[in-house]
């Protein structure tokens, strides 16, 4: 399985990686995993985060080229660094590569030690990308606020939804903070999975924490987020000893010393659209995402709340009325939507 010390290797028509490749990947710590078919390289890169791909090709130029375009037109696998490697006889299509967005091609016209330190240029590059999380390798604010933008520009109808955990702070103060970046991975990963299989043209970015913002477009929103809860609901308990499985909590101290019951994690996510209303600029959908965030964590449980107000999105908070509305729960047991 790829992760973040592998080299995911593509090579039509190969037997294996070259020795160049092989001896690269040795002297920099990494493990190359060679795979015989282009499916497999997509199939990988949707569950795994490897530390680059590397595609070579001689005879198969077209191929990896088409290859190239797909993963690096995906939300998802153009993050993972990609390197195309190419022989004596395929030099001339170079900038063809660069412009499918390829993060390097690397031609074997090159001395050994140039194509050597660009192979570590690229995984050097990739580490210190401060649009990507570290710990869940999804993209960052600046990736997120160009989503935004793009679709705002494009007048596309969608949804930002706010992820955010509640509890996340006790159970990494109880359980320490590996386990606490275990949940993270998990959101992560179902975050990813749910908006890749059920919203075509979703997009999944990491904020920091515990803080994700899925976009959506709208048509996918309710079965979206109703799968993700449920998968999140599923999962949360066996990140806990059995013994507070069991209960269904465990007892923790507040700041000022006084011990409470602690619930099991939950998942809060605050919706907003522009199906109802107007925005001008990407900050005024992020103050009223933070602020049904907000209010979605003042409620017990798991639960998305969107915000479906016709008034001005400039307004910093809900009105009383607005709560009043928001308290009503509806069938499946989540808040109603906040309407006015």
């Amino acid at each position: 399985m790829a992760s973040d010390n592998t080299i995911l290797y593509f090579g039509p028509g190969r037997a294996a990686p070259s020795e160049f490749i092989a001896r690269f990947a040795q002297e920099n710590t990494l493990e190359v995993e060679a795979v015989e078919r282009e499916d497999e390289v997509r199939a990988l890169l949707n569950r795994t985060f490897p530390a680059c791909v590397i595609l070579e090709g001689d005879s198969n130029v077209e191929e990896i080229l088409e290859l190239s375009r797909v993963l690096k037109g995906d939300v998802f696998t153009g993050i993972v660094p990609l390197i195309v490697m190419l022989s004596d006889r395929a030099v001339t299509a170079s900038a063809e590569f660069l412009e499918a967005g390829v993060d390097d091609v690397i031609r074997a016209d090159l001395s050994e030690r140039e194509r050597y330190l660009r192979l570590q240029q690229v995984l050097r590059r990739a580490d210190r990308d401060v649009s990507v999380h570290p710990t869940t390798r999804l993209p960052g604010t600046n990736h997120i606020a160009r989503d935004m933008q793009a679709r705002l520009v494009a007048n596309q109808q969608f949804a930002v939804c706010y992820a955010d955990l509640d509890h996340f702070k006790e159970f990494n103060d109880r359980y320490g903070y590996a386990f606490g970046d275990g949940v993270i991975r998990m959101l992560s990963k179902i975050l990813r999975d749910m908006v890749r299989g059920l919203a075509p043209g979703g997009f999944v970015g990491h904020i920091g924490g515990d803080d994700f913002i899925c976009i959506l477009p709208l048509e996918y929103l309710e079965v979206t987020c109703d799968e993700i809860i449920d998968l999140f609901d599923e999962l949360i308990p066996y990140q806990y000893t059995e013994e507070d499985r069991r209960a269904g909590y465990f007892l923790g101290k507040d700041r000022r010393g006084n011990i409470h019951r602690i619930p099991l994690i939950a998942l809060s996510i605050g919706v907003v659209t522009n199906q109802f209303q107007e925005f001008e600029h990407t900050g005024q959908i992020s103050e009223l995402a933070a602020e049904m965030k907000t209010y979605a964590k003042s409620l017990p449980g798991s639960k998305y709340v969107v915000d479906r107000r016709h008034q001005s999105p400039m307004l910093p908070t809900a009105s009383a009325e607005d709560e009043a509305t928001l308290a009503a729960p509806d069938q499946r047991g989540r808040p109603a939507e906040m309407n006015t």
